[in-house]
């Protein structure tokens, strides 16, 4: 197979390693996090990259001008929200960047198994046509991993013509 990318195989102890600093992580952060529903979601104004400075500067003044913060409005919570907000900011798009390098190299490497497994399949397809030994068991047992259409069962690959 040709434009191979993903060629270095992940040791399984790499693997086993890396759902443990997963779960460790998951157990750090878990007396810290919040669950929302949808509508919560939807409901909340929400801070981000433009909205962060204008959070920043007006937690500072607050705190420099006690004199103008209103009564009902908790300075210290402030602080709080602020602070854990702009380090899960942090934490969260470096996290972002770690799922969407998984998430690339899982496709690739699954990509890459599926097109080697329909070579192999159209090889052994080829083979039992020919009746060379053992083909035709394997091809049998493989057709039925393809979805049945129109009430049968299809024993071409996708994408493959009769």
């Amino acid at each position: 197979m040709k434009d191979n990318k993903h060629v270095q195989a992940i040791p399984s102890t790499v693997l086993t390693q890396a759902q443990t600093k997963v779960q460790e992580l998951a157990a750090l952060l878990a007396p810290y996090m919040l669950a929302l529903t949808p509508a919560e979601r939807q409901g909340l104004p929400k801070m981000g990259e433009k909205t962060i400075g204008f959070v920043e500067k007006a937690y500072d003044f607050a705190r420099q001008n006690p004199n103008l913060v209103p009564p009902y409005l908790e300075v210290d919570a402030f602080g709080v929200d602020f602070a854990d907000a702009h380090g899960l900011w942090t934490l969260l798009n470096a996290v972002q960047q770690l799922e969407e390098a998984i998430d690339d190299t899982e496709m690739t490497a699954g990509s890459e198994a599926y097109q080697a497994a329909l070579v192999f399949y159209k090889s052994v397809k080829m083979a039992a046509a020919q009746d060379i030994p053992g083909a035709k068991a394997v091809y049998e047992e493989l057709k039925t991993r393809f979805p049945q259409r129109d009430g049968r069962r299809k024993a071409d690959a996708p994408g493959e013509t009769r």
